[in-house]
């Protein structure tokens, strides 16, 4: 992309940067749901994953709206998240049970938090531009997110953690 210089200009960076994180995402989970114990977390951890390809075909499409190439940016934060979940889930996993899936549950969490900031940011500059349509669709995608975070977080805390800490 030529350099930023308007904030239209950062809308659709963000939007490609975002794509690339959902991709990413969407892969990592394909190799860390298997993993899980428990039953109601694997079926979050399937359900996460059709969300993600929801989302991912909003930002295609609001890419393509700006009239700008349907392309990925890296993002190299979510690169980064990635790298540290597969460390604590796969590369050096507490042993199989609640432990494991709470690692699961925190990774799953880092990422979901850093999809839910990067949406946020640009349904805001979407509104800044007055895309309200573009704005109204991606603070759906967040209020998606937040919604499976609490699903994740109400899990973890009713049986996934007191399960771990028995062990």
């Amino acid at each position: 992309m030529a350099k930023i210089s308007s904030l239209s200009d950062l809308y659709v960076d963000e939007l490609k940067d975002l794509w690339s994180a959902n991709d990413q995402m969407a892969r990592a989970l394909e190799k860390i749901a298997p993993q899980a114990t428990n039953e109601k977390l694997l079926q979050m951890l399937e359900e996460a994953q059709a969300g993600i390809a929801d989302h991912t075909d909003l930002l295609k499409a609001l890419i393509a709206n700006q009239g700008e190439e349907v392309a990925k940016e890296h993002c190299k934060g979510m690169e980064g998240l990635v790298k540290e979940a597969f460390k604590h889930v796969l590369e050096d996993p507490p042993e199989e049970g609640p432990v494991l899936d709470a690692a699961i549950i925190a990774q799953y969490q880092r990422m979901t938090h850093y999809g839910i900031t990067g949406f946020g940011t640009v349904a805001a500059f979407a509104s800044a531009l007055q895309l309200d349509d573009d704005a109204r669709q991606l603070k759906e995608a967040v209020d998606d997110m937040y919604d499976a975070d609490e699903l994740m977080s109400e899990l973890a805390e009713a049986a996934v953690n007191r399960e771990a800490a028995e062990e």
